[in-house]
């Protein structure tokens, strides 16, 4: 026995060609037979006959397909309570299994096995799935960057210490050392005392993750500045004392309204009234203005950074403007939640895709799938009836307005892209519109002459997503070819390459301060990156779907996510830590946006519904009874906002703290 043991490891190692070990191997064994020290004991049998079944594996590539099969049967009968634990611990197994098979040349038992198990894994892994079917031969494990970053990392795995037990017992007594094999390479358990953890934990309690959980915390101890930019309007209107709230609003009129009063009151010979309600006016006045100043406060108690891009000076005319809406945004709370103005759009026949809302709400844009983008000014919209023909006196009109029989449009029809528009942005002033399609460009269009301006040209694939900077100029686009591009309105070329997902790049966010840039893929991470030096700052992981949409909070600190199963999850961009995952939406969550001051989000979905969440009660720490109690999700969902029949595209706070939203009936839900 002991012979054909060292035969076996030494054609093994002459196989892989690992000659200085095989040279080595060689010397201890002659020094082992001059000393004639063999004393074997029946465990060492055992390790022999198993370490030969091991090698003798490569050639018998059934012992997958049974080792693999046998695993799964003693899974799927074990008690309920542990269940969805080793579960867990199947698909890893699964994928490693074919990927092994087709590494080792067993092309056709690869496809046979890979058909046998997918439908257990369809339900949860369909996208994996999919891109692991596309592995057809082992330069295929090389080239592809998803399977070959599968195979060159540990899945982690959160399990109870009982839970492990039991698969260690079972591995150990049914002799399953290809099974073992894979677990010991590929999976890295994270063993915990105490009873198993509740299904609802399985978002957090398993993670593939390409780059490696190691890699990630090590990114993500590197420092990032956060903060909100020097010098900003905010900070000049706080500064000269204008940025006031509702109740200091309604104070400054009472005032008004009462010193007119007291001074009609004093020239009638009525002096009691004066004192009388200034008292009364300090007690209301002080009580509210106080309560609705501490709302804001996290915005002014952000660090302030300096830009690191140059950054496009504020026309006069637009400063004022934003200045105004400053001066009269309401104040939003818990108690206080927003006014809401949906856009809906009818008759599209699916063939919306996305949309789009300037800040101020007076335009909508929709891009379609025969490549068009189409833009309606709510302003005229109003005004224009359902029959509006053209007058001899109408003037600044072109054929981007003008209907095939010669009435005038309710929108204003773009027309440059040659395949299906995914994504549109208005810029920060509404002077710009930027879109992105399926034919690999982005157009920048001018609203204010409805013309074309520049077509950039530099993504291989489908462009899925474009935004536009907080100060214009600068923009960012999301590539199916895994990769976000930050550009310049001036070039046509982009500034930056940003690689390092493993899959589609699905939406990009800017950071408020222009310095950061964060993109949501479909591997299922969300990433941030310096856009002056390209380097990426954060990985973020724990969503188990593709990443769909990003908001970032206004003081900078607060990164959300939606996903495609719905879940939204807050993360602190500081450390790079998820705060609290959220869960109410029943299908994929395709907007998020913050309020002005940050106490609110709202998230728009698949679902037809708009739902807004507490953000100030998230970033607070738990206090002792919830942490006793284990209720850690402390974002909660203030109010459900379902349309009739309308999937929600996009959604945008207004400067003054009005809520937008958009999407297309759908006659289908």
């Amino acid at each position: 026995m002991e012979e054909e043991l060292d035969k076996a490891v030494f054609l093994y190692l002459k196989k892989k060609g690992f000659t200085q070990t095989e040279q080595i191997f060689q010397q201890e064994q002659q020094n082992k037979n001059n000393k004639n020290a063999t004393d074997a004991s029946m465990s060492d049998t055992d390790l022999a006959k198993q370490i030969l079944t091991l090698s003798q594996s490569e050639n018998i590539p059934a012992m997958y397909h049974d080792g693999y099969s046998k695993l799964r049967s003693w899974t799927y009968s074990s008690l309920d309570l542990y269940k969805h634990e080793l579960l867990r611990v199947l698909y890893p197994v699964f994928i490693h299994c074919f990927m092994d098979l087709i590494a080792k040349g067993h092309l056709q038992e690869a496809r046979a096995f890979f058909s046998s198990f997918r439908e257990d894994h369809e339900m949860m892994h369909s996208r994996d799935l999919k891109k692991l079917e596309g592995v057809l031969s082992p330069s295929h494990l090389e080239e592809m960057e998803f399977a070959h970053s599968l195979r060159q990392s540990k899945v982690n795995i959160k399990i109870c210490q009982y839970s492990y037990e039991l698969l260690l017992q079972y591995l150990h007594k049914t002799q399953s050392i290809t099974m073992l094999g894979i677990i010991n390479e590929h999976i890295d358990f994270q063993v915990s005392p105490g009873q198993p953890n509740s299904i609802s934990d399985d978002a957090e309690a398993f993670s593939i993750v390409g780059s490696g959980q190691d890699a990630a915390n090590l990114i993500n101890q590197k420092e990032i500045h956060w903060g909100l930019l020097e010098d900003s309007l905010e900070d000049r209107l706080e500064k000269a004392g204008g940025l006031l709230s509702d109740s200091e609003k309604t104070e400054g009129d009472a005032k008004e309204g009462e010193l007119d009063e007291s001074k009609k009151k004093t020239a009638e010979g009525g002096k009691q009234g004066g004192p009388l309600k200034k008292l009364k006016k300090d007690k209301v006045g002080g009580a509210a203005g106080k309560g609705a100043r501490g709302e804001g406060d996290k915005a002014a108690a952000a660090p302030r950074v300096k830009p690191e891009l140059t950054l496009p000076p504020i026309p006069t005319d637009v400063e004022n403007s934003i200045l105004e809406d400053l001066r009269n945004r309401v104040q939003l709370s818990n108690s206080t939640l927003p006014s809401v103005c949906f856009y809906t759009f009818v008759n599209t026949h699916n063939g919306l895709n996305c949309s789009s809302i300037s800040h101020d709400g007076s335009l909508v844009a929709g891009g379609f799938s025969d490549s068009s983008l189409k833009v309606w000014d709510v302003a005229k919209l109003g005004r224009m009836g359902s029959s509006v023909t053209l007058g001899e006196n109408d003037s600044g009109l072109n054929e981007n307005t003008l209907g095939s029989n010669g009435g005038k449009r309710a929108y204003t029809l773009y027309q440059g892209h040659s395949g299906p528009v995914y994504s549109a942005s208005f810029s920060p002033w509404g002077d710009f519109l930027l879109s992105s399609s399926s034919d690999s460009t982005i157009r920048l269009w001018s609203t204010k002459f409805n013309a074309n301006i520049v077509c950039y040209k530099g993504h291989n694939y489908p462009v899925w997503d474009v935004q536009f900077s907080p100060y214009g100029h600068y923009f960012a686009s999301a590539s199916h070819d895994r990769t976000a591009r930050v550009w310049s309105m001036d070039r046509v070329q982009p500034l930056r390459i940003l690689a390092g997902h493993l899959s589609d790049v699905d939406c990009v966010q800017w950071h408020v301060n222009c310095n950061y840039l964060a993109t949501g893929s479909s591997d299922k991470t969300i990433r941030m990156w310096d856009v002056s030096s390209g380097n990426c700052m954060r990985i973020f992981i724990g969503h188990r779907s593709s990443v769909l949409c990003l908001a970032m909070s206004p003081d900078g600190r607060y990164l959300a996510s939606g996903d495609e199963d719905g879940t939204i999850m807050m993360w602190d961009v500081s450390n790079g830590r998820c705060i609290t995952p959220l869960v109410g939406h029943t299908s994929c969550v395709w907007s998020l946006a913050f309020s002005c001051e940050g106490s609110l989000l709202a998230s728009g979905s698949a679902d037809s519904t708009v739902k807004l969440w507490d953000v100030n009660t998230s970033v607070k720490p738990p206090r002792s009874e919830e942490s006793k109690n284990g209720n850690t999700n402390r974002l909660r969902s203030l109010k459900t906002l379902p349309t009739k029949s309308t999937p929600v595209y996009s959604l945008r706070f207004s400067r003054r703290n009005l809520l937008f939203a958009a999407g297309a009936l759908s006659t289908n839900l």
